[in-house]
C-alpha cells in the first residue's frame, strides 16, 4: 500500500503556487508636437495563482496618432494605456496615463501629463515662444519626459529594466517630442520613439514604449507585453492560449505573451 502511495504522489501533477509577473501596457501616441508617454510597467514576484481556472491575458495595443494607449491585464494586475502627446491645436496638455504624454508647445507651452503612481512618470511641458514651439517628451517608467526647449523637443522619459526572461531588457520609454523648428529628439530608453522635428517615429513593438511627436507627422506607440515566470521544478501549465512563446532557462518556465489569450495551471 505504502508503494502505491508513493507512486501516486510522485505521478501527481505538481502545480505552481505562485508566479513572477511583468505586465507592460501600450504606449501613447505621439501628437503634433508632444510625445507619447510610455505604458504603465508592473512587475512583482510572489503573486498567487489557483489551478484549473484560466487566467486572462491581456495584451495592450499601442495607441495611433494622439490617442492613448490600451491597458494590459493578466489576472487582477492591470497596467494602465500611455498617455497621449498634448496638440498644438488643443487639447494642449499631454494625457494622463501609465506615464504621462508631452505637452504641446503652443499657447505657453501645455503641461506633461501625469503618470501613474507605481506604473510611470510624468510627461514633459511644451515649449512656446513667438515663431518657435516644440513638444514635451513623453514620461517613460524609469524617468519623466523632459521639457521642450527653444532647439528641440524634449527627450522621452526612460524606461526600467527586468531581467525576467534571463536577459534584461528595458521597456517603457517615454516618446520625444516634436519642433516646427526641426531639431531631433530622442526617444527614452525602453522602445520610445523619437522625432527628427518634422516627423516623429513610433515606439517599439512588444515594449511598451511611447511614439514620437512631430511638427507636421506623429507617431504611434509601442504594444504591450506580459510576460510570466515561476520555477522548473514545477510542471509546465496544464493549457495557454494566445500562443505564447514558452521557454525553460535558468531554472524557470517563462510565458511571454504579445497577443491576448490566457493561462491555466
Amino acid at each position: 500500500m505504502a508503494g502505491i502511495m508513493q507512486m501516486l504522489l510522485s505521478s501527481a501533477r505538481k502545480i505552481t503556487p505562485t508566479v513572477e509577473y511583468l505586465v507592460v501596457a501600450g504606449g501613447g501616441g505621439g501628437s503634433v508636437d508632444g510625445g507619447g508617454g510610455a505604458g504603465g510597467y508592473r512587475t512583482a514576484s510572489g503573486f498567487a495563482v489557483a489551478s484549473g481556472t484560466a487566467i486572462t491575458v491581456t495584451v495592450g495595443a499601442g495607441g495611433s496618432a494622439a490617442t492613448n494607449g490600451s491597458n494590459s491585464v493578466f489576472s487582477s494586475i492591470t497596467s494602465t494605456g500611455g498617455g497621449r502627446g498634448g496638440i498644438r491645436t488643443s487639447p494642449y496638455d499631454g494625457a494622463s496615463g501609465g506615464s504621462g504624454g508631452g505637452g504641446a508647445g503652443n499657447v505657453g507651452g501645455g503641461a506633461g501629463g501625469a503618470g501613474t503612481v507605481g506604473q510611470g512618470n510624468n510627461g514633459g511641458g511644451g515649449y512656446d515662444i513667438k515663431f518657435d514651439s516644440s513638444g514635451g517628451g513623453g514620461g517613460g517608467a524609469g524617468g519623466a519626459g523632459n521639457g521642450g526647449s527653444p532647439t528641440k523637443g524634449g527627450d522621452g522619459g526612460s524606461g526600467s529594466a527586468s531581467s525576467i526572461t534571463g536577459s534584461s531588457v528595458t521597456y517603457a520609454g517615454g516618446g520625444g517630442g516634436g519642433d516646427n523648428g526641426g531639431g531631433s529628439s530622442s526617444g527614452g530608453s525602453g522602445g520610445g520613439g523619437g522625432s527628427n522635428g518634422v516627423t516623429g517615429t513610433s515606439g517599439t513593438a512588444n515594449t511598451g514604449g511611447g511614439g514620437g511627436g512631430g511638427a507636421t507627422t506623429a507617431a504611434a506607440g509601442g504594444s504591450g507585453v506580459v510576460i510570466l515566470r515561476y520555477s522548473d521544478y514545477y510542471d509546465a501549465a496544464a493549457s495557454t492560449t494566445g500562443s505564447p512563446s514558452v521557454t525553460v532557462s535558468g531554472g524557470y518556465r517563462i510565458y511571454q505573451w504579445t497577443s491576448s489569450g490566457s493561462i491555466t495551471f
